[in-house]
C-alpha cells in the first residue's frame, strides 16, 4: 500500500497516474499543459531559480496575472524548496514597499508591466503569454528537478494576510499545511481522476493558489484555466466541467444572466462558494435556478480550509458544516477560553495538521495568537449547533458594543437582507457620544428597486430588540469589497464615521 503523502512533492509524484493527461486546459487566451509537462517544465525553472542563488527557505516574490505558466512557477519553488510569496498584480509600488522589506526575497518574479518588476532585488519577468527572462531561461534546463528533498516541516508558502488590522504579516506555510488540507479535501469533496474543476478565482490567495490547485492534484483531475471570472466565459465552460469553486460574487452574476440555469450546470455534480459570505437569497435562488445546492465552507490564509458542509447528506445554508477530517475546532468564552455551550457565541479556536507554523518575524504575535494548548485564535465569532455545523457570526474586530451590550453584525444584516428592496447591507459601529458605539447599516438597494428607509426601521424594530435596530441607515450604490469578494468594512467605517 503506498503511504499517504506527507509533502506536496510525494502528493504530486503518487497522485498523477497519467502523466499525459491534462492536467491545465487553458481558456480565454491561456495555454495547456499535460501533468508530466508541467512537473518537468517546473524543474527546468527550478534550476534557473537555483541558478539565480535561491535555496531552500528562500521567499520568491510573485506578481504576474494569472496564466498556466505563473501555475508552473509555484510548482517550480515546490521542486526548489523555495517559499513563494503570491502578491496582488493589483498592488501599487507604494504597497510593495512594506511587503518587500518585510520578505526579504531572494528572487522576484514579475510582469514587466507591473510594480514588482521595477523591484530593488534581481528581477526575472513572465508575461501571460509566456514570454519574458524566466521561461527564455529554463528552455535548455534540466527536466529533472535540483536535489531538494522535502519534508512535512519544510517552508512551502508565504501569504500575506490582508492586513484590516495593521501592516499585513506573512503567515508561514508548510508543506505538511498544504498537503494535508489537499488530501483531506479531495477526500471530503470526491475528487477523482475524471473531475474537472472551472477554476476562475484570482492565483494570488490561498483559495486559487493551493485550495483549487492542490486539491484537483490530490484528486488527479485536471482545471479549466480562465484569467478571471467572466460570466460568458463560465457559461461557456461551465456545462463541459463537474466542479466550480468560487466566491459569492461569481452566483450573483451568473443568476443576474437569463442565459444561466440547470442545463449550464448539466455536468457540474459539486458548486463550492467560499472566501465570503453566502446570501441566503443566492443561496435559495441558485437552488430553485439549478437544482444545485451550493456547498459553502470556511477556511482562512493561515490555516486553508477548516470545515465544509459535506458532500453527501444535509447542507445548511447560512452554516460552514462540521471540521474536516484531521481539524479541531471549538467555540470559547472571550474572557475565560473556556468552551461555550451549544448554540452559543464565542471565539473560535482552532487546530489541526492544516494551521500554519506562525507569522514571519514574529514571534511575539506568533504566541499571542496561539492558546497554551496549541489552538490558534482565528479572530472569528461563532457558534456551533448541535450537529457540529459551525456558523460564522463575524470578525471580533466587528464585534459592536453599543450602550454596553454586544451587537452580532450578521444578525442585523441578514434581517436588513430579507426586506424588500434590499439587495444586500454591512452593519458597522461608529464612535458615539452617547452610545460609545452606534449600530449604522449601509444598504444596495436591488436592480430597479428603492428602500424607504423609514419603512425599513420600522420592519427591523418588529423583529429585533430596540438596541440592534441600526441608529443610522445610508443607501449606497454599491459596498466596497476586496478582490475576493469581502466587504471592506474598514472602509465604511472611515466613510460614515
Amino acid at each position: 500500500m503506498t503511504p499517504q503523502p506527507t509533502t506536496l512533492i510525494e502528493l504530486y509524484e503518487q497522485q498523477r497516474t497519467d502523466g499525459e493527461a491534462l492536467l491545465v486546459e487553458g481558456v480565454d487566451g491561456l495555454s495547456s499543459c499535460t501533468s508530466a509537462g508541467a512537473w518537468a517544465r517546473a524543474a527546468q525553472i527550478a534550476h534557473v531559480l537555483e541558478d539565480h542563488g535561491v535555496r531552500p527557505g528562500d521567499r520568491i516574490v510573485l506578481q504576474v496575472d494569472k496564466s498556466t505558466e505563473a501555475l508552473l512557477v509555484y510548482l517550480a519553488c515546490v521542486r526548489a524548496g523555495a517559499a513563494i510569496v503570491p502578491v496582488n498584480p493589483a498592488y501599487t509600488e507604494a504597497e510593495l514597499v512594506h511587503l518587500l522589506g518585510d520578505a526579504e526575497p531572494s528572487l522576484v518574479i514579475a510582469d514587466p508591466s507591473l510594480p514588482a518588476a521595477n523591484a530593488p532585488a534581481t528581477v526575472l519577468t513572465l508575461d501571460t503569454a509566456g514570454g519574458g527572462t524566466l521561461l527564455g531561461l529554463a528552455t535548455d534546463a534540466p527536466t529533472t528537478a535540483p536535489p531538494f528533498v522535502a519534508t512535512p516541516d519544510s517552508f512551502a508558502a508565504m501569504v500575506y494576510t490582508s492586513g484590516t488590522t495593521g501592516r499585513p504579516k506573512g503567515a508561514i506555510i508548510s508543506h505538511r499545511n498544504l498537503t494535508s488540507n489537499a488530501l483531506a479535501l479531495a477526500a471530503a469533496w470526491g475528487f477523482e481522476p475524471s473531475d474537472r474543476l472551472l477554476h476562475m478565482l484570482p492565483i494570488f490567495h490561498v483559495h486559487g493558489l493551493f485550495v483549487a490547485v492542490n486539491v484537483t492534484i490530490a484528486g488527479g483531475g485536471s482545471l479549466v484555466l480562465a484569467p478571471r471570472f467572466d460570466v460568458g466565459v463560465a457559461l461557456e465552460q461551465l456545462p463541459r466541467c463537474t466542479a466550480m469553486m468560487g466566491v459569492p460574487t461569481f452566483y450573483t452574476r451568473l443568476l443576474g444572466d437569463d442565459r444561466f440555469g440547470a442545463e449550464t450546470c448539466r455536468n457540474a455534480r459539486l458548486i463550492i462558494s467560499g472566501s465570503a459570505p453566502l446570501l441566503a437569497s443566492t443561496h435559495d435562488e441558485f437552488r430553485e435556478r439549478t437544482g444545485h445546492v451550493i456547498l459553502e465552507r470556511y477556511g482562512m490564509t493561515e490555516t486553508s480550509m477548516l470545515t465544509s458542509n459535506p458532500l453527501v447528506g444535509g447542507r445548511k445554508p447560512g452554516t460552514v458544516g462540521p471540521p474536516i477530517d484531521g481539524v479541531s475546532v471549538r467555540v470559547v468564552d472571550p474572557l475565560t477560553g473556556e468552551p461555550v455551550g451549544v448554540g452559543e457565541v464565542g471565539g473560535i479556536e482552532v487546530s489541526g495538521p492544516n494551521v500554519f507554523a506562525g507569522y514571519w518575524k514574529r514571534p511575539d504575535q506568533t504566541r499571542t495568537e496561539f492558546t497554551v494548548d496549541g489552538y490558534f485564535r482565528t479572530a472569528d465569532v461563532g457558534t456551533i449547533d448541535s450537529d457540529g455545523y459551525l456558523t460564522i457570526v463575524g470578525r471580533e474586530k466587528d464585534l459592536i458594543i453599543s450602550g454596553g451590550l454586544n451587537v452580532y453584525p450578521k444578525e442585523i444584516e441578514e434581517a436588513i437582507d430579507a426586506q424588500p428592496g434590499v439587495l444586500v447591507s454591512a452593519v458597522i459601529g461608529v464612535p458615539d457620544p452617547d452610545f460609545g458605539e452606534a449600530v449604522v447599516a449601509v444598504v444596495v438597494a436591488g436592480p430597479g428597486e428603492t428602500v424607504d428607509i423609514v419603512a425599513l426601521r420600522d420592519s427591523l424594530r418588529a423583529i429585533l430588540a430596540g438596541y440592534k435596530v441600526p441608529k443610522r441607515i445610508h443607501v449606497v450604490d454599491a459596498l466596497p469589497q476586496n478582490a475576493m469578494g469581502k466587504v471592506e468594512k474598514e472602509r465604511l467605517r472611515v466613510m460614515f464615521s
